[in-house]
């Protein structure tokens, strides 16, 4: 319970210091330009208490050689006006003047990403100096770099996703075209929107402008007619949004079965005391759903079969969903000949993985929503597993997963390795959201695995020369790769590139998966669910 604890307490403390954006001093200067930080903003843009901050971890511990980019210098996340679900990706200006570094397009880019998906309107908050320059190489050309921001206004309006762009600052070069391909464009005075400044217009065609002739507001409400809404400062901007935003009509809705939520039946602070990340100690996975469900109640599917993964139907926040969930404890098996077998808790063998299939093809088959719960050492390896046809098994599940058309998300609460990771519904299987315990880890194989690995590797390759390592050369070589890989299978490392949404307190995962239900809810349109070949 204590580890579990000293974890969140961690994460908490770390993400206060994040949201402190570049600090005091810049936060001073932003003020002295009477200007409100992103974060103030979206206190008076957003419903009280409704902001679900997403990748709050980006860019963390990288450009250290920059001075940092704390949450990549923009902030995003889920939030209500006026009742209303919205996206909002707003600018940070402390940090760095808002410029954006790679992860900062990145970062925005799945934001946007996230909306497409579920049709979320969005709100951007623009003040942004721009790419940041040193890095231009990495920011500027790709399929995920800054261009496709643009590339995803204009498909996210042809959607019909309603997109409004507040510009509360510097809106300079490529970045004007962000606002300018929305549905609403606003602007304060004050704040600058122009592809090139007044030094880069001189040293080009030798013009002499002030910022406020070139792309001031009063220009662009007067004269180039470019923005829609001239607001004399933020709180007046914030107040127009949600003027704008209170108006809007209803869409079609969702498909996905709700009723009035129940609250679990069980606390979800236990969960603390039942969760171990001591192979050890297995847990029981059973214990944490029933305090993550409505009223506890839960449909097991094949309950007697392929133990070593839970699948289920339950409601989480009222929408029906179907749960896939590794099973920690060990069970008891019998095989086609009648011979019993020990299966190992967190590893998927024959039996679950085809039980698991064909679960998510029923779930897709019925419109609902499914929910992966990871601890997952991988698949079961060794002669019986092959003989068994492992492979094919896994197969299968894979070729549902990749194929489901139904809702998918992620909760990471152990261990999420290797082919496990995948079968599981992994970022590259296109969950809908990803969270992540503060316990988490994320890699090919477990620091423990991999450090042996590479040491048999190393010392066999130093026998064929003719050299042999001490033990305490053994030692070092396996403390070395161990301390890399548990450095990067920690959540925190997976945050900050985007691999993970939001690291979650196991007290909020109920909330989160039924916030990222709410966002799919928004989106009707169900294609038709096929699955191809599968391995018989």
């Amino acid at each position: 319970m204590r580890f579990m604890a000293d974890l969140v307490s961690r994460v908490r403390n770390e993400e206060e210091k994040i949201r402190e954006g570049g600090g005091p001093k810049a936060i001073e200067s932003q003020h002295a330009k009477g200007r409100l930080t992103g974060r103030e903003r979206i206190h008076l843009l957003v419903d009280p208490g409704s902001f679900f901050e997403l990748g709050t971890y980006a860019a963390f511990g990288m450009y250290e050689e920059w001075g940092g980019a704390p949450s990549a210098g923009v902030i995003t996340g889920l939030a209500r006006i006026h009742t209303r679900l919205v996206m909002i990706i707003a600018n940070d200006a402390t940090v760095k003047a808002g410029a954006f570094f790679p992860m900062t397009s990145k970062k925005v880019i799945r934001a946007q990403n996230i909306a497409i998906e579920n049709r979320v309107p969005t709100i951007y908050l623009v003040d942004s100096a721009g790419v940041f320059l040193p890095l231009q190489e990495d920011v500027f050309p790709d399929t995920d770099d800054f261009g496709r921001v643009f590339r995803n206004n204009a498909v996210m309006s042809a959607m019909g996703i309603p997109q409004i762009a507040a510009i509360m600052g510097m809106c300079v070069a490529g970045g004007g075209y962000l606002p300018v391909m929305c549905d609403h464009v606003l602007m304060t005075d004050g704040s600058g929107l122009f592809l090139a400044g007044p030094a880069l217009v001189q040293a080009a065609i030798g013009q002499k402008y002030s910022a406020e002739e070139l792309g001031g507001a009063e220009m662009h409400a007067a004269i180039s007619g470019t923005v829609d809404y001239r607001e004399p400062n933020d709180e007046a901007c914030v107040a127009r949004i949600r003027a704008i935003v209170e108006k809007w009509g209803y869409r079609r809705q969702s498909p996905w079965d709700r009723r009035k939520p129940e609250e679990p039946a069980l606390a979800a602070e236990e969960i603390y005391g039942i969760y171990d990340s001591s192979p050890a100690r297995p847990y029981d996975m059973k214990e944490v759903l029933a305090r993550v469900v409505d009223a506890g109640r839960f449909d097991e599917y094949k309950s007697e079969y392929g133990k070593t993964l839970i699948c289920g139907y339950a409601r989480i926040g009222g929408f029906a969903v179907g749960i896939v969930a590794n099973q920690k404890l060990h069970a008891q098996q019998v095989d086609h000949e009648g011979h019993k077998r020990l299966e190992f808790g967190g590893v998927i063998y024959t039996e679950s993985a085809e039980k698991a299939a064909r679960f998510i093809m029923d779930c897709n088959q019925n419109l609902i929503p499914l929910v992966f719960f990871h601890d997952v050492n991988g698949f079961m390896v060794g002669r019986d597993a092959e003989w068994s046809g492992i492979i094919k098994a896994g197969a299968k599940m894979v070729n549902a997963v990749s194929n489901s058309v139904v809702p998918k998300v992620t909760v990471i609460v152990g261990g999420s390795f290797g082919a496990g990771h995948y079968a599981m519904c992994g970022k590259a299987y296109d969950p809908r959201f990803v969270f992540a315990w503060p316990s988490a880890k994320y890699a090919v194989m477990s620091g423990d695995s991999a450090a042996g690995t590479l040491v048999e590797i190393k010392l066999k390759q130093l026998e064929r020369s003719g050299k042999k390592l001490s033990e305490e050369e053994k030692k070092e070589l396996y403390e070395s790769v161990k301390q890399t890989y548990d450095e990067q299978s920690d959540p925190r490392y997976g945050a900050a590139r985007l691999w993970i949404d939001r690291i979650i307190d196991p007290v909020e995962t109920r909330e989160a998966i039924a916030q990222a239900l709410e966002a799919a809810a928004l989106n009707p349109d169900v294609p038709e669910f096929k699955v191809g070949v599968l391995q018989t």
